[in-house]
C-alpha cells in the first residue's frame, strides 16, 4: 500500500490547496461558512465541532489562499464488524467543486483513520445522484452494502427538501490504495433498472427482472435533480423503482461495486464486504 499521507498530499497539490486539521474552536464557523453555501439553511453547532476535534475525531480542511474552500468531518463509530470511521460530512464551495478538493479531503480522513489503526470507513450518500456514485466507487473504491429508506427522515436544507432521504450506506476498504473495481462484467450480465427514453427528452425507469447471475447493472438518470425539478412525479418513480431494485440486489448478498458513467449504472455484483 502506498503511503497515505503522500497520497493525500498529491492528491491536494493536484487541486491546489493545501490541506489542514481544523481544531479551534474559530474553525467551527469556517466549517459553518462552507455548509451554508453548500446546503443553504443548516448548520452544526460549534460545540459538536469543537468536542468532535478534541475527542480525536478531527476534521481536515481545504485551504486556497488562506480561505477555507472545503472540509471533512466524521467521528469513530462501532458496529457488529468492530471499529470504523463514520465520515459524515463532506463539501467544497460551489465554485471548487469537481477540481479534485473532494478527494483530496477525503483521502486526508483516511490517512487520520490508518494512523489510528482504523482500517475501514463508512458513509451514507442519496442513490440517485449519479456524480456522487461514480466518486464514491469509481474514484475512492469504496462498495455499497446497505441501504435504506427515508434514512435522515425529513430534511429542511435547500437540496433535500420534499425527497425522500433514501441512502446508500457504504463500506471503504482505506487497507488498499484507491481507485475502482478490478473485476469484469459478463457479456450477458443483466440490467435490472433501465433508463428508457424511448424518443422521450427524459428516460422512465423499466425493470427488467429480478437480479440474476453473478453481475447486474442498476442504471439511474444522468442528472436526478434536473429531471426532478422538471417532472416531481417522474423523480418519485425513479426513487420508487430504485429502491426497489437495490433492495432485490442486497437482499441476494450483492454488493454496490462499481459505476459505470457511460451508461450511468451501478454494478452489483457478488462479493465480500470489507471486515
Amino acid at each position: 500500500m502506498t503511503d497515505a499521507w503522500d497520497v493525500a498530499r498529491q492528491a491536494a497539490r493536484d487541486a491546489a490547496v493545501e490541506l489542514r486539521p481544523l481544531t479551534a474552536i474559530h474553525d467551527a464557523d469556517r466549517i459553518n461558512d462552507v455548509i451554508v453555501d453548500t446546503w443553504g439553511g443548516q448548520r452544526l453547532d460549534r460545540e459538536v465541532i469543537r468536542a468532535l476535534a478534541a475527542s480525536g475525531n478531527v476534521p481536515w480542511g481545504a485551504f486556497a489562499d488562506g480561505a477555507l474552500i472545503g472540509f471533512v468531518l466524521g467521528w469513530a463509530g462501532v458496529d457488529d464488524d468492530g471499529l470504523h470511521v463514520h465520515s459524515h460530512m463532506l463539501a467544497a464551495l460551489p465554485t471548487r467543486r469537481h477540481a479534485g478538493v473532494g478527494y483530496a479531503l477525503k483521502l486526508a480522513q483516511r490517512a487520520q483513520a490508518l494512523d489510528q489503526g482504523i482500517t475501514v470507513m463508512r458513509w451514507t450518500f442519496d442513490p440517485l445522484v449519479a456524480r456522487n456514485a461514480w466518486f464514491n466507487l469509481g474514484k475512492l473504491g469504496a462498495v455499497v452494502d446497505g441501504f435504506a429508506r427515508a434514512f435522515y427522515g425529513e430534511m429542511a436544507d435547500a437540496i433535500n427538501a420534499g425527497e425522500r432521504s433514501d441512502r446508500f450506506m457504504i463500506a471503504w476498504d482505506l487497507r488498499r490504495d484507491p481507485g475502482p473495481w478490478a473485476g469484469t462484467v459478463p457479456d450477458d450480465a443483466r440490467t435490472v433498472l433501465r433508463a428508457d427514453a424511448d424518443g422521450a427528452d427524459v428516460a422512465h425507469p423499466e425493470t427488467d427482472g429480478a437480479p440474476e447471475g453473478p453481475v447486474v447493472f442498476l442504471e439511474i438518470p444522468r442528472e436526478y435533480h434536473e429531471l426532478r425539478a422538471t417532472d416531481p412525479d417522474l423523480g418519485r418513480r425513479w426513487r420508487d423503482a430504485v429502491a426497489d431494485a437495490a433492495d432485490a440486489c442486497l437482499d441476494r448478498g450483492m454488493l454496490g461495486v462499481a459505476f459505470a458513467r457511460d451508461r450511468s449504472a451501478y454494478v452489483f455484483a457478488e462479493g465480500d464486504r470489507p471486515a
